[in-house]
């Protein structure tokens, strides 16, 4: 059955079944490659995408429950790499394989949509579900936080001051 998807802004029809996971439409249809797949039940977070703004797990989203909502994947944050978190996760040096960190910063910009200044507490429960194999959590939490320190000082010089015209 033909499904209408918007990925990372684009409209675009695949004609898959209903059952077939995000990821492998994504991946295999769409040839969008930064999704990866990680466990395929779930549970680690490497294929975490974004629908209508909300990290998903694309091994386990079915194509048919991802019609009703735009969906971004980690090549839509930015074109460039210039997004606040794939800065931050470059000035902190997160990764070191590399493998899970598509889905880390998916989850990370979902939380930082929501809370433009999470605690450790937040990031910890936003975080919670995507496995790092190398362990680098507190350079991720590190991360979030100097991203969202980015976003912050990027939205007050932009705004104009209090009582100027």
């Amino acid at each position: 059955m033909p499904y209408k998807l918007t990925v990372n802004g684009t409209a675009t029809m695949v004609d898959v079944p209903g059952d077939m996971p995000l990821l492998w439409v994504l991946r295999d249809v769409l040839n969008i490659k930064g999704t990866k797949f990680g466990c395929g039940i779930g549970q680690c977070g490497a294929c975490t995408v974004q629908l209508g703004g909300r990290p998903v797990r694309s091994c386990s989203t079915p194509v048919s429950n991802a019609a009703s909502a735009p969906i971004m994947t980690i090549e839509g944050l930015s074109a460039d790499g210039s997004h606040p978190l794939q800065r931050a996760w470059q000035d902190i040096d997160v990764p070191q394989c590399g493998y899970c960190q598509a889905g880390q910063i998916m989850a990370a910009a979902a939380l930082l949509a929501r809370i433009s200044k999470p605690t450790d507490k937040d990031i910890d429960a936003a975080m919670n579900g995507n496995l790092c194999r190398c362990g680098t959590y507190t350079r991720i939490r590190e991360a979030i936080h100097r991203a969202a320190e980015m976003t912050s000082s990027a939205a007050s010089t932009a705004r104009p001051a209090a009582g100027r015209d």
